[in-house]
């Protein structure tokens, strides 16, 4: 079974950056989408970015212009970024990444983001 391994999170002011990175253990065939989830306490799990499979990508209204998610498809882990700059509190969450392929899906661990204002 090919897992999902995050990596990346951490404590950041106000106005920093992180970069979360997801590779598979394994070789995923016919992905649909690569996407990044977030869930803070209290609420529901919400996407945050997706690049679907020919590179088109999708972003919250509440993360537009500061974060960008990005693929590297040169190696069979199928490694997916997300770049995080201007980071503010409500920011805070544990971020999951989840692939869609064709013969099936696949979540991440989680890994946690906090920011502090």
């Amino acid at each position: 079974q090919v897992q999902l391994v995050e990596s990346g999170g951490g404590l950041v002011q106000a106005g920093g950056s992180l970069r979360l990175s997801c590779a598979a253990s394994g070789t995923i065939f016919s992905i649909n989408s690569m996407s990044w989830y977030r869930q803070a306490p209290g609420n529901q799990r919400e996407a945050v970015a997706t690049m679907a499979s020919g590179g088109s990508t999708n972003y919250a209204d509440s993360v537009k212009g500061r974060f960008t998610i990005s693929r590297n498809a040169d190696n069979a882990k199928n490694t997916v970024y997300l770049q995080m700059n201007s980071l503010k509190p409500e920011d805070t969450a544990v971020y999951y990444c989840y692939v869609n392929a064709r013969y099936g899906s696949y979540w991440g661990q989680g890994t946690q983001v906090t920011v502090s204002s």
